[in-house]
């Protein structure tokens, strides 16, 4: 965003001071993508999720702005969210494995196992080299067997 120029915000027209004030970085989009990935580097992926959910926004169809996003939401265990991040990438790109592991993972911590597997299956089968692929994989179906086994009112 130009110096002076206003956006529309929730409750009127924000303009560059405001969004500062809000702790958004200044600057374009591209700025707001750095400073998350920066943050996200940094070990604070929560706030690195609020500065590129912003960018996100703006740009809804950059890979790497939502990847960058997806990354920031799984490290700061907004699993939910990261979810849908993840898909948004495979529905985008089917054969992108990180995103395929991503959704795995993020489908896992979530405790939907079969979910999980089969995501993550897909990324081991795109990427056999990859030993942390296969690693995920074998855990998410140890424990979507060991759930499977379980009486129901353990399950929770």
């Amino acid at each position: 965003m130009m110096a002076g120029e206003r956006q529309q915000g929730e409750n009127g027209w924000l303009d560059e001071a405001d969004e500062q004030e809000q702790g958004l970085p200044s600057g374009e989009v591209y700025d707001w993508y750095q400073r998350g990935v920066q943050l996200l580097d940094e070990g604070d992926p929560a706030t690195a999720s609020q500065v590129l959910r912003r960018a996100a926004a703006r740009v809804p169809h950059s890979r790497s702005v939502l990847e960058a996003l997806a990354r920031a939401q799984f490290d700061s265990e907004q699993y939910d969210e990261a979810v849908v991040s993840f898909q948004r990438l495979v529905e985008e790109d089917p054969d992108d494995d990180y995103a395929q592991f991503g959704w795995g993972l993020s489908a896992a911590k979530l405790g939907r196992f079969d979910l999980a597997v089969e995501h993550l299956a897909v990324a081991a089968a795109m990427r056999p080299d990859v030993n942390y692929y296969t690693l995920a994989l074998r855990g998410a179906r140890a424990t979507a067997r060991a759930h499977a086994h379980r009486p129901p009112q353990e399950q929770r």
